[in-house]
């Protein structure tokens, strides 16, 4: 899987995705948006703007891949600490965060999914059974979002460590008969690709 996104006029990308590349990208999108879950609506007659502003969780995820997407942003080993600042203090801080901004993170994360399946579905196959996707600068940006969020999800289900990914790393020598080589082959491949769509956006 050799694409790779390049700049289009307007500060849009496109890369050219074959029929496989597109299912692949089809199917994890959809899984991580599973994964996320569907959202709260409001129900007949509620206020869709209290709605909105409903508190969310003040616990982090107990599935790794959720904890990952969501960390504490205090303390845990994604989050930071404060100088000076007990255990239960970052405990009381992270959950207080959590509570207020996980609900619209989550929101955004299945928006930047959706946009994925989205884009997607609107390709038209060209004669050789490759399509070109061409985002504008909105699309990229929820790509660049689903991308990281892909990637940390299957990372996480893998385990992968910074040393796994270097140019010396296991990640690359796997064999083909191990389990997690398609999933690794994934991991690597969508990390390509959004390296490349960064490109494209830098100035």
């Amino acid at each position: 899987m050799a694409g790779h996104f390049e700049a289009t006029p307007g500060g849009g990308a496109a890369v050219a995705l074959d029929d496989v590349e597109i299912s692949i990208l089809r199917s994890l999108a959809v899984q991580l948006l599973e994964l996320i879950g569907p959202g709260d609506t409001p129900a007949e007659g509620e206020d869709p703007l209290a709605a909105l502003f409903a508190e969310g969780p003040s616990k982090p995820p107990s599935d790794p891949a959720l904890a990952r997407l969501f960390p504490d942003a205090y303390g845990g080993p994604y989050g930071s600490a404060p100088e000076g600042t007990s255990e239960e203090e970052l405990r009381e801080l992270s959950a207080e965060f959590r509570r207020f901004t996980e609900m619209d993170l989550r929101s955004r994360k299945r928006e930047d999914a959706l946009a994925v399946v989205r884009t997607l579905d609107a390709l038209s196959p060209a004669g050789d059974g490759a399509a070109v996707l061409t985002l504008t600068a909105l699309e990229c940006r929820a790509w660049l979002g689903a991308l990281n969020d892909l990637r940390l999800t299957i990372g996480t289900r893998l385990e992968v460590s910074d040393e796994d990914e270097g140019e010396n790393g296991s990640l690359y020598r796997l064999p083909d008969s191990d389990p997690r080589k398609p999933m690794v082959m994934a991991y690597l491949w969508l990390g390509a690709l959004q390296e490349t769509l960064v490109e494209t956006l830098m100035p």
